[in-house]
């Protein structure tokens, strides 16, 4: 999967489309990623008292939901464009990330 957690993504279908955050979980075995601020759901929470004090914490908290790889693209921090991503290997044998348009390392 050419997308880790951290990267600044673009969602590219869907029905968050056009919006972008930052990958906060990457799931490879599923192709899939966790957008901060993209595909909300609402969730309920099981009511415990593990909260400050004592107090009661739970009922419908408001989470992000992962979404597939395929409909999220890297940005190019340089043009804020979003932007393919291959892989190069140096001469050291070492392998990077580099943006197709560009050829630059990520």
């Amino acid at each position: 999967m050419k997308i880790k957690k951290g990267d600044h993504v673009v969602v590219t279908a869907g029905k968050d489309k056009g919006a972008s955050g930052t990958v906060i979980a990457a799931h490879p075995k599923e192709n899939r990623v966790t957008v901060q601020g993209v595909n909300m759901i609402k969730k309920n929470k099981k009511v415990t008292n593990q909260g400050v004090r004592g107090a009661k914490e739970g009922g419908i908290v408001t989470q992000e939901a992962s979404i597939h790889v395929s409909n999220v693209q890297l940005v190019d921090p340089e043009t804020e464009r979003p932007a393919r991503v291959g892989y190069l290997t140096k001469e050291d044998g070492t392998k990077v990330r580099v943006l197709r348009p560009s050829g630059k390392e990520i």
